[in-house]
């Protein structure tokens, strides 16, 4: 389907409609029916979409790509070729209903102006992005959709992104799902490798084993690690509760400004590759996660910015919090997506602190990056809301859980997500992927930030406030010079240790 870049997706059919539809299909193919999960029902209830930016190291090949998106995709995801039907028959409970499938209403291939495109092809591609996020989705078929650009920019040959409704699945789900439908680009006979599992099988909140009990001295320690346990889980809840009622951050160029319209704002997205051995270094100098080291990144990059916008002075300190996503599947499941692809939301959330802070020491940062998720690995805040979130949504329904999140949003400063991505590059429906770049929209935070690791390199992508961050760019110049000093230091760091053990 060729459409012009203005053009808004097709109406929604009205739901009398889509419900006999559904009826009829599964009337004539019987189709399996499933009740959506608590947070796929917020999901939906929010409208939040997952954008994926693939840039392709080859021209389009329309014909080989549909191919593959119709033998590979829609074969090995159910939701794929599903369609949600929002009165249920079971408890009027949501439900994905199995549909028949025409590829080609998935495909759009937007006509852009030549002038815009000859001019600056990269600010094409953010501005054609940028308008997606406003446009609403066709909820009469499948929520997903592939868009072609087949132009060339700086980083790819030609460009396809891909837009799905969050309630389809999270970006893990949807990691492994390319993952089990691509090949390696380096050898095509085989499937694309996962990065090895770290030391943990479960989640952060599933880190202690019993040790044995070989003295008294060694019990008491056993008893005070689950007295922490205990204590910090109800220091975080009782902060939850308060950020329901009350408590939310400082007011800063971070937090999201409402113009009391209720419209979908529009969101601007931007990404750019880090190192991935740059990461490694300092993990290895600061012994320390690669989660550690990313927030540490964020919280300098975001407070160079801020005091180079707001000139404030150096001295000041300002913590803020974000909402930070967590996978809850087990780890080890990243290694199952050859005979199993994981579908669906899988995820919890916990509110982490960031410190807006210059410090004359840039590993700082990460100290206090490192010591902030050792903290939470102390608590069960994951397990909490995870459990309040189908509570709410059993007891309460979706409407009730996504006012709770839309609080949560607003009174604290951003989100942040990191996600697995394959250790190799990827060969995807016949087209080798030179990036990928994911993000979401929908969400009311004026910041939200993905980190995606892609073979050699980490791709932070923000999606920012189109209105709040004019200057956004150069946001993402202050991750270049974050990073670039805090590899720095730890470069300084690893080698004074090196000569001291001399």
């Amino acid at each position: 389907m060729e459409v012009t870049a203005n053009v808004a997706s097709p109406p929604s059919r009205p739901l009398s409609v889509r419900r006999a539809s559904a009826e009829m299909e599964r009337a004539d193919n019987s189709t399996a029916e499933e009740p959506m999960s608590p947070t796929g029902r917020i999901l939906e209830e929010m409208g939040v979409c997952i954008v994926v930016v693939m840039g392709l190291d080859s021209p389009v090949n329309l014909p080989v790509f549909r191919s593959g998106i119709e033998t590979e995709l829609i074969t090995r995801s159910s939701r794929f070729r599903s369609v949600q039907i929002m009165d249920g028959p079971e408890d009027d409970k949501p439900q994905w209903v199995q549909t028949a499938v025409n590829v080609d209403d998935h495909i759009i291939v937007p006509r852009l102006d030549p002038a815009a495109v000859a001019s600056n092809p990269e600010k094409a591609v953010e501005d054609y992005v940028a308008m997606l996020s406003t446009l609403p989705m066709d909820r009469g078929r499948p929520l997903w959709e592939f868009h072609f650009l087949d132009l060339k920019t700086s980083g790819a040959t030609s460009t396809v992104v891909l837009r799905l409704h969050h309630s389809i699945g999270d970006a893990m789900s949807i990691m492994t799902l390319f993952m089990a439908s691509a090949r390696s680009t380096a050898d095509p006979t085989r499937l694309p490798a996962m990065p090895p599992p770290p030391r943990r099988t479960g989640a952060i909140y599933q880190q202690r084993t019993r040790p044995p009990l070989s003295s008294s001295s060694d019990y008491l320690a056993w008893v005070w690690s689950y007295f922490v346990l205990a204590w910090h889980t109800l220091v975080d809840v009782a902060l939850l509760a308060a950020t329901v009622l009350f408590l939310r951050d400082p007011r800063t160029m971070f937090t999201h400004i409402s113009d009391g319209s209720g419209s979908r704002r529009c969101k601007r997205f931007m990404h750019r590759s880090l190192s991935l051995d740059d990461v490694k270094l300092i993990k290895t100098a600061m012994n320390c996660t690669i989660n550690d080291v990313l927030v540490g990144v964020t919280s300098a990059a975001l407070s160079q910015y801020y005091f180079r916008k707001s000139g404030d002075t150096n001295t000041k300190r300002i913590c803020l919090r974000s909402i930070l996503l967590v996978n809850t599947r087990p780890v080890s499941s990243r290694q199952t997506y050859v005979t199993k692809v994981e579908r669906g939301n899988r995820l919890s959330s916990l509110i982490y602190p960031f410190h807006i802070a210059l410090h004359n020491d840039p590993l700082e940062y990460v100290r206090k990056a490192k010591r902030s998720m050792h903290r939470k690995k102390s608590s069960l805040e994951v397990k909490f809301v995870q459990v309040v979130v189908e509570f709410l949504v059993k007891y309460f329904g979706a409407k009730t859980g996504a006012f709770i999140f839309r609080l949560f949003a607003t009174r604290t400063s951003m989100l942040l997500s990191n996600v697995v991505g394959p250790s190799e590059h990827i060969t995807l429906c016949g087209h080798p992927i030179s990036f990928m770049a994911i993000t979401t929209c929908g969400q009311p935070q004026a910041l939200i930030m993905h980190f995606l690791n892609y073979g050699s390199t980490i791709r932070v992508t923000l999606a920012v406030d189109d209105a709040q961050f004019p200057d956004c760019h150069k946001l993402l110049d202050d991750f270049d010079d974050s990073i670039r000093l805090i590899k720095n230091a730890a470069g300084l760091k690893k080698l004074t240790t090196l000569i001291q053990n001399d």
